[in-house]
């Protein structure tokens, strides 16, 4: 009888190790996805800008102009919530001077301007998203679909400067005129998002990106896309770079009492210190 009572404990023990094994192999998460991680680094790109934009001195009308080389940061964070969905959270700026001319009607400080004007300014875009994500798949491959909600403002403000011709007593004389305006939108948006990851090893991932941000209605209309290809190196446990190349493609459009369009394109390599929990 004793025997049998220890045959039974044994069989139990086994019995229970091996469901147990089973549960912490199926609530694990997949080797390419971390409880938490957080990356910071710079994206280096030469954008590609277009403004239309009406002030109190004028309106500006860029067209297509190619900025130089420029860095801009960039933050991310992502969390599982359970072993298949997660949070993730994104950040951008783009904040640098912006020299366009000014056209058409232009009226400065109370003077009409003939030809073109200088504007001395400073273009500045905010975007920031955050989306709830179901990842698919097991072991080294996992692909995620996500929705969530996109905050994004963009401001051009400067000075606008031109040189008037006159005449004084029959002398011609010139005087430098200049005023002061700025334009600026900010909307919310909702943004699907979509993505792969591949796990070589525990320290050697790949990963794709996209997504897509769509603001339809209300005085701001257009969209967001931007997407990357990129690898994480862990030299250590908890800490790693990751490397990518992403492109962003922006098309804000204002219709109200002035009127303004602006289209930015940003390409380019990014680098990121990622730590990961």
């Amino acid at each position: 009888m004793s025997n049998l009572h220890s045959s039974r404990a044994r069989h139990l023990i086994v019995g229970a190790s091996l469901v147990s094994a089973a549960f912490g192999a199926i609530a694990a998460p997949a080797a390419p996805l971390d409880r938490f991680s957080l990356s910071a680094g710079a994206f280096s790109t030469e954008p590609e800008i277009s403004v239309d934009a009406d002030t109190n001195f004028g309106r500006i009308e860029s067209g297509d102009q190619k900025g130089s080389r420029t860095t801009l940061p960039k933050v991310k964070a992502e969390m599982l919530i359970g072993d298949r969905q997660s949070i993730a959270l994104d950040y951008i700026r783009y904040s640098k001077t912006y020299n366009p001319t000014l056209s058409g009607d232009t009226v400065i400080d109370g003077e009409t301007i003939s030809g073109t004007a200088k504007f001395d300014g400073k273009l500045r875009l905010d975007l920031s998203k955050a989306a709830y994500k179901w990842w698919f798949g097991d072991q080294n491959d996992v692909f995620a679909v996500g929705i969530g909600a996109a905050y994004y403002r963009a401001k051009v403000g400067g000075t606008a400067s031109a040189t008037v011709q006159g005449t004084v007593n029959g002398l011609p004389v010139s005087r430098s005129v200049s005023g002061t305006d700025s334009t600026s939108d900010d909307a919310y948006a909702p943004v699907l998002d979509l993505g792969w990851r591949h796990s070589f090893s525990q320290d050697v991932r790949i990963y794709v990106e996209a997504s897509g941000i769509k603001k339809n209605g209300g005085k701001i209309n257009g969209h967001i896309y931007s997407g990357a290809v990129g690898v994480e190196w862990f030299l250590a446990k908890n800490i790693g770079l990751a490397l990518d190349y992403g492109i962003q493609k922006i098309d804000l459009r204002r219709d109200s009492d002035r009127d303004s369009a602006l289209r930015i394109k940003l390409a380019g390599p990014s680098a990121y210190l990622k730590a990961r929990f």
